[in-house]
């Protein structure tokens, strides 16, 4: 396959990392298995649309593991976890944390969920403007998965800046700032969980030590890659979806109308911003297990293969007029948490703070208006997570007084 060069040189820049659908829909129609080097320098494969993208989630000659690739000198301390595994490890470390997920624990939480929504915004009602990622996007899912876990509240600012690091380092090799920030994480996981040892609570992370201590199925490094997922996964997801969604209301204003006259149409609103502008670009990496075909294309052992799963959520194939927003949308099966045994695990509890956060945002300050111009938004970079630094929202339009 020869590959596009100009379409190359398009992706992950400035302008494609702004808005990447005119790119992901030409590689669709051009090379949807691409061959080409990533920004931190791996070569490998990019799966663009969505018949393919879906095989390939669900495919087990792609394995997760980097250990089985390449040996154990290539693994983390962030790596020993359900998301970077596969069977029979894959489904142990998985059901360590599963039970903290089940649907009747999540739909218990709503209420809480509720509370914590309108406290974050009581605090911001004498403001005229608000970030509204700093002071309610972040906080609202931080908070819950904190509380899940047991993290201290007031160490939850420095978690979001070592989460940033990692996400970020996506995109780039390794730098200083990034390493000591990840010295700096081990060092206060170590330091957490030898108090939790001493003082076990009934939160998850002291669920979690205990079984360590016991010898029951958790090994130390499994325990870091476990925790720093769940920290990391459990908040970034949400922070995107909440900020992604607002912007795509601001650009719908139609869509915004019909969501605030009809509030029940929440569930489908979040099904299709997760499908027009999912908080996660690019699934995590894979391998190839073994050389293979795959869709007409031949894959060597030890292959990175990375599947952009927004541009299969635009894919014309799948998706009735894909470039148009419809929060009225029928349920779609949008790759937005993946697929497969890897199919996110905080997904229902990502939805249900989506929902509550942006529905009691539109109820409770009907009139916001983005404060810039939308072009002016600043994404972030990585090849992880999709969403923006800040979002500058006038509450109180003087035009609605």
């Amino acid at each position: 396959m020869h590959a596009n060069e100009s379409l190359k040189n398009k992706l992950f820049t400035k302008e494609f990392t702004h808005n990447p659908y005119p790119v992901y829909e030409k590689l669709r129609q051009s090379e949807p298995i691409l061959n080409l080097q990533f920004p931190d320098g791996r070569f490998g494969w990019l799966i663009s649309n969505y018949d393919h993208a879906a095989a390939a989630l669900k495919d087990s000659r792609f394995i997760k593991n980097v250990a089985k690739a390449f040996g154990e000198e290539h693994t983390s301390v962030f790596s020993t976890n359900m998301l970077f595994s596969d069977p029979p490890d894959h489904k142990r470390l998985r059901g360590l944390v599963q039970k903290g997920f089940t649907p009747q624990r999540i739909a218990d939480m709503r209420d809480h969920i509720q509370e914590i929504a309108d406290s974050l915004l009581d605090a911001v009602s004498s403001k005229d403007t608000i970030n509204l990622i700093d002071e309610y996007a972040f906080k609202l899912p931080i908070i819950v998965i904190s509380e899940i876990l047991g993290v201290p509240t007031e160490d939850q600012d420095m978690f979001r800046v070592w989460s940033n690091s990692i996400i970020g380092a996506s995109n780039r090799v390794m730098d200083e700032q990034v390493g000591r920030h990840m010295n700096e994480f081990i060092a206060y996981l170590k330091n957490w969980f030898a108090k939790v040892r001493e003082n076990p609570g009934d939160d998850m992370i002291s669920q979690l030590v205990i079984a360590e201590d016991q010898g029951d199925r958790l090994s130390e490094q499994e325990l870091y890659g476990v925790v720093t997922l769940m920290i990391i996964a459990g908040h970034e997801t949400t922070v995107n979806l909440i900020g992604n969604g607002v912007i795509t209301l601001l650009e719908h204003p139609d869509q915004r109308k019909l969501l605030q006259e009809q509030p029940e149409l929440i569930h489908s609103a979040i099904e299709e911003m997760l499908r027009y502008n999912g908080p996660v670009e690019f699934s995590t990496s894979r391998w190839a297990a073994e050389d293979m075909e795959f869709h007409g294309v031949h894959m060597k052992r030890g292959d990175l293969v990375v599947i952009a799963l927004n541009s299969a959520n635009r894919d014309a194939a799948q998706f009735e007029n894909p470039e148009i927003f419809d929060i009225s949308r029928e349920k779609s099966q949008h790759l937005a948490f993946g697929k497969g045994i890897h199919l996110c695990l905080g997904a229902p509890l990502a939805r249900l703070e989506g929902e509550i956060a942006i529905n009691t945002l539109l109820r409770r300050y009907p009139h916001f208006e983005l404060q810039s111009d939308i072009d002016q938004l600043e994404w972030r970079p990585g090849m992880i997570v999709r969403g923006v630094k800040e979002i500058p929202l006038h509450l109180h339009p003087k035009s609605t007084t």
